[in-house]
């Protein structure tokens, strides 16, 4: 492989890293933040972004459940008191 066609292929990868960090850091905003909130619309939200990573991601919904979902659910757990 070519270093040109590398770096391009590693810029466009460190472009989507950092789509994936601004959605997932708005989302826990959102979730955060929206007063009208509910435990059922934060689960949506959650897999809203969850289908937006595995699309970004293929094959990486085992990574996006290690790494984001335990955020996601003691945020939700803390936010209302559930699960």
């Amino acid at each position: 492989m070519a270093d040109d066609d590398r770096a391009a292929k590693i810029e466009h990868e460190n472009k989507m890293i950092r789509r994936l960090r601004f959605l997932v850091d708005l989302t826990f905003a959102v979730i955060a933040q929206d007063n009208d909130m509910t435990l059922e619309l934060g689960w949506e939200h959650v897999l809203a972004l969850k289908g937006a990573a595995v699309a970004m991601f293929p094959g990486k919904e085992e990574t996006f459940d290690l790494v984001y979902l335990p955020r996601f659910s003691r945020l939700l757990a803390e936010r209302f008191g559930a699960n």
